[in-house]
């Protein structure tokens, strides 16, 4: 029988436990067994104006929001060893979904605040120690890159294409989709302002979109059947260009939507950043 205090310490892991055996044991039907964000309260970290939501790191995701609303600029900057990278969060005090990328280890969560021009000042710091349930868990999670829900037009094709089907299946139904169904915008591709995210709705309803948002819709259909699948930003040549990497029977596979729809053909391809 556990004690009152080992109950209390035992639930993240118990809910944990529940959600990937839900998600895994049987294996997975549709997007409505698909891994969603979620806030339990069960493991909520605070230092200064930065509030951690960590119940579900297990899972490769934590929640993040600013305790206090403010009209300044915010940027999250998320550190695990050598590797670092920096997101906008929104001022209004609203929980965001922010990726575990690197697996298992020590995470440095710190929330930045804009004072005046490009000076920012620290607004709070916490330490996370990850243990997922698998090393691959974060590419199953929605995030600012990969950002989509339930009703998401995307999702509900997938199901569509994909459901009940198993991983290599759904992989090539979607794959399938992307190259016959979709084309490359040239013009959003010079119009576009620098630094603007994957737009998945945007992509999906006009059949089109540039290296980022193909690859975001392509990794958003193959998640919500259960197959972790990577955005990965980079150069292919000397491009600066995103694709996606897939897990498929213990490996990783690699596609690349826009080469997919005939709007790229490069050679050589080097990660910088995945989400």
């Amino acid at each position: 029988m556990l004690k009152r205090g080992m109950l209390r310490a035992a639930i993240p892991l118990i809910l944990l436990l529940g959600a990937w055996f839900a998600f895994c044991g049987t294996g997975q039907a549709s997007s409505m067994d698909a891994v969603w964000p979620e806030t339990p309260g069960v493991d909520v970290r605070t230092n200064g104006n930065l509030v951690i939501d960590a119940s579900n790191m297990g899972l490769g995701y934590v929640m993040v929001r600013a305790g206090n609303p403010t009209s300044h600029g915010l940027k999250i900057r998320i550190t695990c060893g050598q590797w670092q990278l920096n997101y906008d969060l929104n001022g209004q005090g609203n929980y965001e979904s922010f990726p575990l990328q690197r697996g298992s280890g020590q995470y440095e969560v710190a929330l930045f605040e804009n004072v005046s021009g490009n000076k920012y000042s620290s607004e709070g710091k916490v330490t996370l120690d990850a243990h997922l349930v698998s090393e691959s868990a974060a590419f199953l999670v929605p995030n600012q890159y990969v950002s989509y829900e339930l009703w998401t037009s995307a999702v509900q094709k997938s199901d569509e294409l994909c459901a009940d089907q198993p991983p290599q299946q759904v992989f090539n139904a979607v794959t399938n989709f992307i190259a016959t169904e979709f084309q490359y915008d040239f013009v959003r591709a010079k119009t576009i302002p620098s630094g603007a995210l994957p737009e998945i709705d945007y992509c999906y309803e006009n059949r089109m979109g540039i290296c980022q948002d193909l690859a975001a819709v392509t990794v958003c259909m193959l998640r919500v059947q259960g197959v972790p699948a990577k955005l990965q930003i980079g150069y292919a040549d000397s491009y600066y260009h995103a694709w996606t990497s897939v897990y498929l029977n213990g490996q990783e596979v690699f596609f690349d939507p826009t080469n997919a729809v005939g709007a790229i053909n490069a050679k050589k391809y080097s990660v910088e950043r995945e989400y």
